[in-house]
């Protein structure tokens, strides 16, 4: 059963406080706590294609300075440039922000748009990297790779519009707390392909095998309710159905669940 909380009103000296004693935690948990994280890029991509994925890179977004959808692909391109050919070994974890970076100005990333925890959003350097996280995570939800860290979005900041996926199956990431990590307990190496068209985000899992399995994302129980403290929440369950090439369905798993406050009515209609 889930139980809302009531949003909580800091002041800025316990969100910066906050925000330092995350990161310190990061830190110790990349370098000091026995982690094999993936970090070998190679240019030779291996030849069995698991999953493919692309996303549109420019949305029209309600109230949304374009010129923040534009910085966007400049930061995507950066930080594609960090991931495309990673390949994580058996035993090994992903770690987004690890692989990453903190994105700056003097990387050159430009302010793009940022989701701030109260639901409204600003310009910020970096911004726009969640549509990467997301990618990323959808796209190992079909494969037997292990999210093992996942964030999901607290808010749900637009209208669907022509949704492709199901709600709720994206990651949020903010440097270096908020950070997607997989693990490969398999004993297969698999390797990640990010790159941009002209017009998408696009990205691939590969590996050195082949597999066996097809699967199939989806959600269960959506509902939209009233909040306990005002306005609405938007909620849903997450599952997979695992298919063998030889036996067919062999498993039905719960993924995760989402509750996330709605910043639009959800009764609007229109084209």
């Amino acid at each position: 059963m889930y139980l809302e909380k009531k949003p909580i009103r800091r002041s800025k000296a316990r969100l910066l406080l906050g925000k330092v004693y995350y990161s310190v935690k990061r830190y110790k948990q990349w370098y000091f706590k026995g982690k094999h994280y993936a970090k070998n890029i190679s240019l030779e991509l291996y030849s069995n294609v698991l999953f493919t994925h692309s996303t549109p890179l420019l949305r029209k977004l309600k109230d949304v300075d374009m010129e923040l959808q534009y910085n966007k692909i400049t930061n995507l391109k950066l930080a594609a440039k960090k991931l495309n050919g990673i390949v994580m070994k058996p035993g090994q974890t992903f770690s987004y922000w690890k692989l990453i970076g903190k994105p700056t100005y003097r990387k050159g990333y430009l302010d793009g748009l940022v989701l701030c925890a109260n639901g409204t959003f600003e310009a910020g350097v970096g911004g726009g990297l969640c549509q990467l996280s997301n990618l990323i995570y959808w796209m190992t939800l079909h494969t037997s790779l292990t999210v093992t860290e996942r964030y999901r979005h607290s808010h749900d900041v637009f209208p669907d519009v022509n949704r492709k996926q199901p709600f709720g199956t994206g990651a949020t990431c903010a440097y270096n707390s908020l950070d997607l990590q997989i693990y490969n307990g398999t004993s297969s190496d698999f390797q990640l392909v990010i790159y941009l068209s002209k017009d998408n985000l696009v990205g691939e899992w590969i590996s050195t095998e082949k597999s066996m399995n097809e699967y199939e994302v989806y959600e269960s129980e959506h509902s939209i309710t009233a909040g306990m403290f005002g306005g609405y929440v938007r909620n849903n369950k997450i599952y997979r159905k695992v298919y063998n090439q030889n036996i067919g369905l062999i498993k039905d798993e719960y993924i995760t669940e989402n509750h996330a406050y709605m910043t639009y009515s959800p009764y609007l209609t229109g084209k």
